[in-house]
């Protein structure tokens, strides 16, 4: 708890009354910071006024998918003024370079004493206007060059480097070359060219990690949906040393989903890409090693020993099943040839550009296809939504159901389905029968998203991991609710048999598979 001398000893407290100051040392809170520690992050909406009382504290604003340090503050000096002042989220972050402590300030508290000394309130509100300025500086400088991928528009190669670029939140220009017979290229922020890339190398290029760093972990995940990162977080926040291995881009299949509106904590929903790049950082910060495009392809179930694509090996004293699922595919003939070319499964963010202005069809009843269907509509001339079933209340959450009442540009097309394909590069059509008809109906169409459920993909586990008829991991057997049927194996998440198909359950079986794998490894 301060003193009123220490509180004296700062000056923009200086002037206040005794009094006033025996308040702010009774109801402010004290800080103690350690060398690396967040006093907050940038884009937290919770106000405070922050004034230093010792140590050092820096300043830092993420600016072009690198966070940087943007300032600094000195013993005696404030932070935090501008969302105190404006009730904003908070621009930048800020971070002890040394042991700290802080002086937090509540608004009502601040309230209170601004009302008889308003010297004091007016002193925060030039403070604020300062940082106002301060940010229209950084914004004013000359952006660094930004990652460029350049490649045919319906290459599928060229597909797959933006969209990995995209789950992982790294910011590109997209150019189309003249030529149609073009290979794709990545021109790197520093002038560096990579000509026909593999994702595992655009991602060494750009800095992620794709190789273990160590033979032998606490524990090992593998997968990066929200279970497997829930996981990574607990695991790595509990002095686990955790890696994380994943085949594709952090996120999994709720990655692919354009919007989560019933998600706790988000009241306006969240995008499936920016929550699982929030829980990506947080999993970082904690200390969980992040492999990206890399496939377990074996695990041992006697030594805990993986297999990773390559030819590499690590071993963990405990495992984390949450590869998740995968998106099933759809039967029709020459589909898969035009993946990437008009026919995407899932509907990540970044596929939103190849919606603007045009008719594009959802195939699914389920909540990704509604959640889809309510965001290109915000783009596309028109969205139709097919589905096998006669209506959409048995597969869809009521919300979404009365969103898409509201969306003119909508229209759900019960009973049927795709059953041809046109194009030759790239989609330019789909053929849609009716269960009530034998004709089709030729539908002209630059895009098809595909969201007709999904399927564990388990055959790579070993035999000894009992799964049930459908290839989803069964638990509970064993001695721990989460655990396999080989002994500190776990899963978690969508894969699991009996899950609950939503992320909140994910996150929270994720979170309870390590707090049972520290009873495992503290058992005898």
């Amino acid at each position: 708890m301060f003193t009123r001398d220490e509180l004296r000893a700062v000056p923009l407290l200086s002037g206040l009354a005794d009094d006033e100051l025996d308040y702010l040392a009774k109801t402010s809170a004290d800080l103690r910071l350690l060398a690396g520690e967040y006093v907050i992050h940038e884009g937290e909406t919770r106000r405070a006024l922050f004034i230093l009382m010792s140590g050092r504290v820096e300043v830092l604003k993420i600016v072009n998918g690198v966070e940087r340090v943007i300032g600094v503050r000195a013993p005696g000096e404030s932070f935090g003024e501008l969302p105190f002042a404006l009730n904003t989220p908070y621009a930048v972050s800020f971070r002890a370079t040394q042991d700290a402590r802080v002086m937090r300030i509540e608004p009502k508290d601040f309230s209170a004493i601004a009302a008889s000394a308003p010297a004091f309130s007016s002193a925060i509100d030039t403070l604020a206007m300062e940082r106002v300025g301060g940010l229209q500086d950084l914004a004013a400088e000359p952006q660094a060059q930004r990652l460029t991928v350049t490649g045919p528009q319906w290459d599928n190669a060229t597909h797959l480097l933006r969209d990995f670029l995209q789950r992982n939140s790294f910011e590109y220009d997209s150019v189309v070359p003249e030529s149609p017979g073009a290979y794709p290229t990545v021109r790197l922020q520093d002038g560096q060219l990579l000509n026909n890339p593999s994702v595992r190398e655009l991602a060494r290029a750009i800095g992620l990690s794709v190789s273990p760093t160590r033979d032998e972990y606490d524990v090992a995940i593998v997968g990066g949906g929200p279970a497997g990162l829930a996981a990574a977080v607990y695991g790595s926040s509990e002095g686990l040393s955790t890696i994380l291995i994943e085949r594709e881009a952090p996120g999994g299949q709720a990655g692919t989903s354009s919007r989560i509106e019933n998600y706790l904590g988000f009241p306006f929903g969240i995008s499936g890409d920016d929550l699982a790049h929030r829980a990506l950082e947080q999993a970082r910060r904690l200390g969980a090693q992040i492999v990206v495009t890399r496939s377990v392809e074996g695990i041992d179930a006697r030594s805990h020993r993986l297999l990773l694509d390559g030819d590499e090996h690590i071993h963990a004293k405990a495992i984390v099943l949450a590869a998740g699922v995968s998106w099933r595919h759809l039967d029709v003939d020459g589909l898969d040839r035009l993946r990437g070319r008009g026919v995407y499964y899932g509907a990540a963010p970044g596929e939103v550009t190849a919606t603007q202005g045009k008719d594009v069809y959802v195939v699914g009843g389920g909540n990704s296809a509604g959640q889809a269907a309510v965001n290109f509509s915000n783009f596309a001339r028109r969205v139709t939504l097919l589905i096998r079933g006669d209506s959409l209340s048995k597969s869809m959450s009521h919300y979404l159901i009365e969103q898409l009442k509201t969306k003119p540009n909508v229209r759900v097309e019960a009973r049927s389905q795709v059953a041809e394909v046109y194009g030759d590069d790239h989609l330019e059509a789909i053929g849609v029968r009716s269960s009530d008809s034998v004709k089709t109906s030729r539908r002209e169409t630059a895009a098809l998203f595909i969201m007709i459920g999904a399927d564990a993909q388990t055959q790579w586990l070993p035999p000894e991991i009992e799964r049930d008829e459908r290839g989803y991991v069964v638990t509970g057997r064993n001695r721990y609710l989460l655990e396999t049927t080989v002994s500190g194996i776990f899963a978690a998440g969508d894969v699991r048999a009996g899950s609950i198909k939503r992320v909140a359950a994910a996150v929270g079986e994720g979170s309870m598979a390590i707090a049972l794998i520290h009873r495992y490894l503290a058992a005898p």
